[in-house]
């Protein structure tokens, strides 16, 4: 990795779920246009969370990461959007209440549009297709032009997520996420869950410590009235992800302003690999997907490249393993990271490691199994000594019927009831904020002076 680096030099490199494009004049006349168009984000937001994430790293803050598997263009709409922000929102409160840290948030959204796929191909009644890689290549319908990989949905991707943004933004200012009223982020999950006693407490334990220290302030905390958030997608598209890499005035090195928190998948982590040459080069804050294939030198040699200066912030290794590998799959690691005293922020994602599939043929995850690999993290990383500053959660802030268990027993027979993803299942907003409770009064640990 001792050559040069740029914002093209991925296109040597041996490359894997890539995009092919029939008519690459067409391609390249859209990157060109959104390499002209502004920067979705700024470099000091990126640089903002990337001293949260080194607070994190530390023990001193907890990341919390969540959204859609995959975002789609049709839910490009105020309600879904609002819905995921407050899902965070509550969940934050949780997790700042239960662990006693700040709390950073980042949405899987505005750009969460590409996903990777376990084969080019899509075979039906004996019409074989292109796989359907998300709203930012193509279309979900099985028909060769919807299938034909389109590169205007670049653009489209690019102006979705620009809206997302702007209307999370505007959310934001304008008391959307307002800690004196958290009340005001009330939902069903607290008329009948199991937990609701736990949330109330919650919430108005919240309410009631911002108006003492209002009372000892003397004056309004107009501070609580806005928190921050952050967004983040797979870097799977890395013609789009060129398309809005460049320098900005008055700082060195080459920002990614698709996003702040661009992540490699873990079907795309390959040392000499297009993808990790490309984050390589990039300031971001960048995250890796950890599987149980990872062999400890292997990760040693990946968080080598990736974060040859041991920045604290720099590197985030997202594991995922499921709950029945876990235990065996993630002590090596922790241990060979430890043993090289690498700096990185270690993460757990439950969700892809523990997917099943239905005898209907319908996929989801059990919450039990989420709850048990998440279990076994937070103990496995206490034995080792590590901090476990994460959680990365593929969740949806409606009623849908995606994954079984939680706080209303979903069964294998209500999945049909409202099961609305084109790919991953998610967990729905009751579930999601059981999790955040479960989590809160999961033994942590003091902060590391």
């Amino acid at each position: 990795m001792n050559e040069p680096w740029t914002p093209a030099s991925w296109r040597k490199k041996p490359i894997t779920q890539q995009v092919v494009y029939p008519d690459r004049d067409a391609l390249e006349k859209v990157l060109d246009s959104l390499a002209q168009l502004p920067p979705l984000v700024t470099s000091w937001e990126v640089e903002t969370l990337k001293r949260q994430l080194a607070e994190a790293t530390r023990g001193e803050r907890f990341l919390l990461q969540g959204g859609d598997c995959a975002e789609s263009f049709r839910d490009c709409r105020s309600d879904p959007i609002a819905s995921k922000l407050k899902i965070l929102l509550m969940m934050s409160i949780i997790l700042v209440y239960g662990t006693k840290r700040q709390v950073t948030r980042v949405g899987r959204f505005a750009g969460q549009y590409a996903k990777p796929r376990s084969s080019d191909k899509e075979t039906r009644d004996g019409v074989t297709l292109p796989s359907y890689r998300g709203d930012l290549v193509n279309r979900n319908d099985f028909t060769v032009e919807d299938r034909t990989p389109d590169p205007t949905l670049l653009l489209r991707g690019y102006e979705r997520a620009a809206l997302t943004l702007n209307f999370i933004r505007s959310l934001v200012q304008g008391g959307f996420a307002d800690f004196h009223h958290p009340d005001l982020w009330d939902v069903d999950f607290v008329n009948f869950a199991e937990r609701s006693d736990d949330y109330r407490r919650i919430m108005n334990a919240v309410g009631d410590s911002i108006r003492f220290m209002e009372t000892i302030a003397g004056r309004k905390l107009t501070e609580l009235n806005r928190v921050e958030f952050f967004t983040s997608h797979e870097g799977l598209h890395l013609d789009y992800e060129q398309a809005q890499t460049r320098k900005v005035p008055r700082r060195t090195g080459w920002y990614n302003l698709n996003t702040h928190l661009p992540w490699i998948g873990e079907r795309t982590r390959a040392v000499d690999g297009a993808h990790v040459e490309y984050f390589r080069g990039i300031v971001n804050p960048i995250g890796v997907k950890v599987g149980p294939s990872m062999e400890p030198q292997e990760l040693l040699d990946l968080t080598a490249v990736l974060n040859p200066d041991n920045e604290p912030g720099r590197l985030m290794l997202i594991h995922r393993f499921g709950a029945g590998n876990i235990d065996a799959c993630l002590p090596p690691l922790v241990d060979a990271v430890s043993r090289a005293d690498r700096t990185v922020l270690w993460c757990c994602d439950p969700m892809h490691g523990n997917m099943i599939t239905t005898e209907t043929g319908i996929k989801t995850r059990s919450f039990d199994d989420i709850l048990s690999e998440l279990d076994q993290a937070f103990d496995i990383h206490e034995r080792s000594g590590s901090v476990l500053g994460g959680v990365h959660f593929e969740l949806t802030g409606e009623d849908v019927t995606e994954c079984i268990g939680g706080a209303r027993g979903l069964q294998e027979a209500d999945l049909a009831r409202a099961y609305r993803s084109d790919i991953d299942p998610r967990l729905n907003y009751e579930q999601a904020l059981e999790m955040a409770l479960l989590i809160a009064r999961h033994t942590i640990g003091e902060p590391k002076k």
